[in-house]
This record gives structure tokens, C-alpha cells and sequence, in this order.
């Protein structure tokens, strides 16, 4: 019973709590207790709240009166460890950090909380949120679930693990290059980066490279992430990038497909992609077609003439670094390993800096192209189902390629701003989840929570949870 509980979904949850099948209570005793018994193995969770058991109590008396707080109703959650929580440790993975309280939540954590969600805990990150994997000098390395010895990603590598393994039914994680659908590909969850606009950033840190940032649900199912994306989405009046208008619903995501445009692209700018995720993302591209769109492979030429990984690079570099520089001045002894390589890595020139702005455009340019005959794009989320921790190179098959690789498709749609979305749709020969990506047009975050929906109903294999 404990099992079914802790790798239900929010929304059956929420619908459980409503109808008193089953109580806040019971409900947060079930996650407490599968915490307790997997996270030490794990490390996803890195600071629990202390109290989200008195709040569920509150929740289960307000039930009984059918007083009903929200959609999320006495439903847990738990938000990554760069985003503010009123009064819970949030260290941003960092040593410089490791006391910092934030006096307010983030708009993401106010508006779960508004919804009747009650916080269940911080999960684990890189420093800075500026990494491909999960670990810090504070806490640790976050385990997947799936296999020991294999990273969950990053940067929101503990939200990815603690959902999978049943320690939260959902969260919010942050996306940058990748951090939200490279830890769902590799941990066999759904993740969403909205249109940047989208959903508010307020409460996120680092407070730069902000037109790029984006933070978003992660959750077991698509119909999570479309109920949590409602009630993430819109303007809060204070981040100068969320669009001021009302979000859509975003709760009617059953549909036909038929006649959907759908190009595909398994290697292209992505390449190199081992074959076990090239194979996955062809047997998506099939499902599409046997469910009536016209489906066609597609070679995204410009992506890969303009390199995105280099534009993203060196104005990472630029930008970040200037608004990073004076935060770790005097500090620098203090930080991880992969904050102190950054420091040694020779900035960009202004020239080059420059030509990558310029290619920045010319890539929006060349994506607006793509979606006036395309609906959809489907790709790989990353080159290689989830890999050891800690490598510096990516082996694809014998093909030794750079680490940050694991985000050569993550991080277009973070350039472009355009919707995209991991969900688990194969699995390796070792048993570990492969996911693919889906990519929209701007404010399409319906069609593409429509498409996504109708690929993983067709999934027979997406309800597989990790043995911890």
C-alpha cells in the first residue's frame, strides 16, 4: 500500500485527499518515512522542512471540514536548493552559503503553497547551479536512483533523484543549459522548461543570464506537469521577463493528433548520440506516425553551422563570470571543484563575445524558420543514458567527447526560449530510463503538453519506478 502511495502521481494524490480516501497525514507519514528509509543511500533530499507534519495535521483538520485549500490539498512537494524558501536553509550547493535563510519564498514556492502544497524539503545541486552533474562541498553527490555509481545529472539532479525514488510526488527545479530535462532523461521522470516568461523567476538564484534562466515543474507524469505549469504560469509584477498577461489552462491535454506536423532529428547538431537513445528516439517518431502525424527526419543544418553549445559557452562565461566574480572574491579556496576549473578557463574575447550574440540570432531567426512548417520538434534529450560520476568525458559508444556534451540538446531551447519537455520513453540495455525531447513554438506549452501526453499514454513501459 506504502508503495502505491509514494509513487502515486499529485494529481491522484489531490483527488485521494479530496474524497478523504486517504488523509495529509498518512500521506505525508508515507514520504517521511520513505525518506528515512532511502535518501541516506541517495542524498536528494539535503534539509527537510520542520514543519510540513504540522501542516498536514492543519491540512487533514481543514479537510474534515470540507474547507479545501487548493488543487494540491495536503499534497508534498520539495523545490531545489537555489531557490528561496521563507525560512529554510538554502545553501545554493555552496560553502559561501551554507547559512543562508531567505526571509521570503520564491513566487514558484508561494503559488504551491497557495495551491494547498505543503513543502516537504530541499533538494541537492551543484554549486551555483552551474553544473552538469549533482554535488557539493556541503552536502555531497546525489546518487540515481536506477543504478549506484551513475549521476542523476544536474543541475537539478536531487529533485530528479527524489522524485523518481519516491521521496516526492513533485517540485521545481531550475533550467539554464539542460537542468531540468537532462536529470529527467536520466532519471526517468517528466521535466518541463516553459517559455522563458513563462513562469517567474522571482526567488531564483544567481539573479543573472537571466534572459536564458527559466525555472519549472518536475514531476512522474504529464498530466502533473500540465497541472502544475497552470498554476506556476503567469506574471507576478516583479520579474521584468514573465509576460503580463494570464496564463491559459493548461488542464484539457487529451487530443487527437492527426495531421500534426512533426520533424524529428536523432543525431544532427547532436552528434554524436549512442545508439540505444537514437533507437528510442526513432521508435518516438514512429508512434507519432501511427498516431496520424506527418512525421518527417529533419537534418537542423543551422543549429549545427551556428553551435550552440559555444554561443551558450561564452556568454555564459562573460556574463556569469562578471556577476559571479565579486560574490566568490577572497572565497575561492571554498568553492567545488567544478566552480574552480571556471576560474582558470581564459574568458572569451570581446570579439568572440560578440560573434556569439550575433549567432544568438541568428539561431532565434533560424528556430522561428523551423516552426512555420514544423509543430513539433523531436530530438534527443542527451547523447547517453545517465553516465558515471564525475566524467570529464562522455564515452559514446568509443567516441570520447566533452563532458558538457550531455547538454548539446538541452540547451537550444534554453538559447531560443522556446518550450521544451523531457519524458521517459525507452530504456538502456542496463536497465536505465532514456528520455526524449519535445520542443515547441513559443507559448505552445499546450500543444506540447498535448503531444507529450498522447506519447507517453502510448508508453507501455513509463510507469517503471527504481528498486531503492
Amino acid at each position: 500500500m506504502n508503495g502505491e502511495i509514494y509513487y502515486a502521481d499529485a494529481r491522484q494524490l489531490a483527488g485521494d485527499i479530496r474524497s478523504k480516501s486517504i488523509s495529509p497525514v498518512e500521506v505525508m507519514n508515507i514520504h517521511l518515512d520513505r525518506i528515512e528509509k532511502v535518501n541516506g543511500k541517495l542524498n536528494a533530499i539535503v534539509t527537510l522542512c520542520d514543519d510540513s507534519l504540522d501542516l498536514a495535521i492543519k491540512a487533514e483538520e481543514a479537510i474534515m471540514r470540507d474547507e479545501i485549500w487548493g488543487p494540491l490539498h495536503g499534497v508534498p512537494f520539495t523545490i531545489k536548493d537555489c531557490i528561496d524558501t521563507k525560512g529554510v536553509r538554502t545553501t545554493r550547493g555552496s560553502v559561501i552559503f551554507k547559512d543562508h535563510f531567505p526571509t521570503k519564498d520564491a513566487t514558484v514556492v508561494t503559488r504551491l503553497k497557495d495551491a494547498g502544497g505543503i513543502m516537504l524539503g530541499k533538494t541537492n545541486m551543484p554549486e551555483f547551479a552551474l553544473w552538469w552533474e549533482t554535488g557539493n562541498r556541503v552536502f555531497g553527490r546525489t546518487e540515481n536512483p536506477w543504478m549506484d555509481g551513475r549521476t542523476p545529472g544536474g543541475s537539478s539532479g536531487g529533485e530528479a533523484a527524489a522524485i523518481a525514488a519516491g521521496l516526492s510526488p513533485m517540485g521545481i527545479g531550475s533550467d539554464l543549459g539542460g537542468s531540468i530535462r537532462q536529470p529527467a532523461h536520466y532519471s526517468g521522470i517528466v521535466g518541463l522548461k516553459a517559455t522563458h516568461g513563462r513562469i517567474p523567476l522571482t526567488g531564483h538564484w544567481p539573479d543573472t543570464l537571466l534572459r536564458f534562466m527559466h525555472v519549472g515543474p518536475m514531476a512522474r507524469s504529464v498530466q502533473d506537469i500540465a497541472m502544475l505549469t497552470g498554476i506556476l504560469a503567469g506574471s507576478d509584477g516583479f520579474d521584468h521577463y514573465a509576460v503580463p498577461f494570464t496564463a491559459p489552462s493548461f488542464s484539457n491535454i487529451e487530443c487527437e493528433l492527426k495531421n500534426l506536423r512533426i520533424g524529428w532529428c536523432g543525431e544532427g547538431p547532436f552528434a554524436p548520440v549512442h545508439s540505444e537513445v537514437l533507437e528510442t528516439v526513432k521508435a518516438a517518431a514512429t508512434s507519432f506516425s501511427d498516431l496520424g502525424c506527418e512525421v518527417e527526419l529533419i537534418e537542423l543544418d543551422d543549429w549545427t553551422e551556428l553551435d550552440t553549445q559555444n554561443i551558450s559557452a561564452t556568454i555564459n562565461a562573460v556574463e556569469g563570470g562578471s556577476y559571479l566574480d565579486p560574490i566568490i572574491a577572497g572565497s575561492e579556496a571554498m568553492l567545488a571543484e567544478s566552480m574552480q576549473r571556471r576560474l582558470v578557463t581564459p574568458k572569451p574575447s570581446h570579439q568572440e563575445y560578440v560573434k556569439a550574440v550575433n549567432d544568438l540570432e541568428r539561431l532565434r531567426r533560424s528556430t522561428s524558420s523551423y516552426f512555420r512548417k514544423y509543430d513539433v520538434l523531436l530530438c534527443p534529450t542527451g547523447p547517453v543514458p545517465a553516465h558515471p560520476h564525475d566524467s570529464f568525458e562522455l564515452d559514446v559508444e568509443g567516441c570520447k567527447v566533452p563532458g558538457r556534451n550531455a547538454l548539446k540538446a538541452t540547451i537550444p531551447s534554453d538559447l531560443t526560449g522556446c518550450p521544451a519537455i523531457s519524458i521517459p520513453y525507452g530504456w538502456s540495455k542496463e536497465g536505465l530510463p532514456i528520455g526524449v525531447q519535445l520542443i515547441a513554438n513559443h507559448y505552445r506549452e499546450d500543444l506540447l503538453l498535448q503531444v507529450a501526453y498522447s506519447l507517453e499514454a502510448i508508453n507501455e513501459t513509463s510507469r517503471k519506478f527504481p528498486q531503492v
